[in-house]
């Protein structure tokens, strides 16, 4: 089994979006800890299991952030499942995820399963529109909010998400400062090894999209940032 405990640098992926196969290549040849399956919108099976898929002909880890149940899927290493702690609306906190377990329950490998406590900060990202989320949080809040995710709920991921943006650091240093145990993951806008540098600083691990699609030689350049030792 694999352990996300262990990882410094993920690039996801977006199953709506094109990606060719030297680039795919590239990705997972890269030396990076492990791809991320995952989107907002447009995340259909079809789209989900290709890209499974063409992921599956290397050896790296491959993982399915879960954003709807129609698009899940056996074949993963490991499945993320996303709880938005800041949204104004209990389905994306615990309604979707009951849906599941009351349907799926039963079958479901819970050792391949990881609770992501999300907290999504990028007001203008499709995300966040779509779960309704508060944004305006203080560096206080975020503090209280990785809290809360690792003391009472246990979840074992703290997930910062810019969505498109890159953060603030001092966000990613107010989330680090409130754990003990959970891995706190950041995502957001990181296109530059300078960017990943400044965030691998207080993340755990830090995640690379969007940039794959605009400038790959770039998204190859992050993993230089963060695979060191801590």
């Amino acid at each position: 089994m694999y352990d996300f405990r262990e990882w410094r640098h993920v690039f996801k992926l977006d199953p709506a979006r094109e990606i060719t196969d030297p680039d795919l290549e590239a990705i997972c040849e890269s030396g990076t800890d492990a791809v991320i399956v995952g989107g907002t919108d447009g995340v259909t099976l079809e789209r989900v299991l290709d890209l499974m898929a063409r992921i599956r002909r290397f050896t790296v880890p491959c993982v399915l952030e879960v954003s709807n149940l129609e698009s899940v899927t056996p074949g993963f290493d490991l499945y993320f499942v996303p709880s938005i702690l800041n949204s104004r609306d209990p389905k994306w906190i615990n309604g979707l995820h009951f849906e599941a377990v009351k349907e799926f329950g039963d079958i479901m490998d819970w050792e391949e399963f990881a609770m992501e406590a999300y907290v999504i900060l990028n007001k203008d990202c499709k995300a966040a529109r779509l779960t309704q989320a508060d944004t305006e949080l203080s560096p206080e809040d975020i503090r209280a909010y990785a809290m809360m995710a690792e003391k009472m709920f246990g979840m074992p991921i703290f997930y910062l998400e810019y969505s498109g943006t890159y953060g603030n650091p001092e966000m990613a240093a107010a989330a680090k400062s409130g754990l003990d145990k959970a891995v706190l993951f950041y995502g957001g806008g990181i296109r530059t090894k300078e960017q990943a540098e400044e965030m691998a600083a207080h993340a755990d691990v830090i995640v690379v999209g969007n940039v794959i699609y605009e400038d790959l030689s770039k998204a190859l350049e992050t993993i230089k940032a963060v695979k060191i030792e801590k």
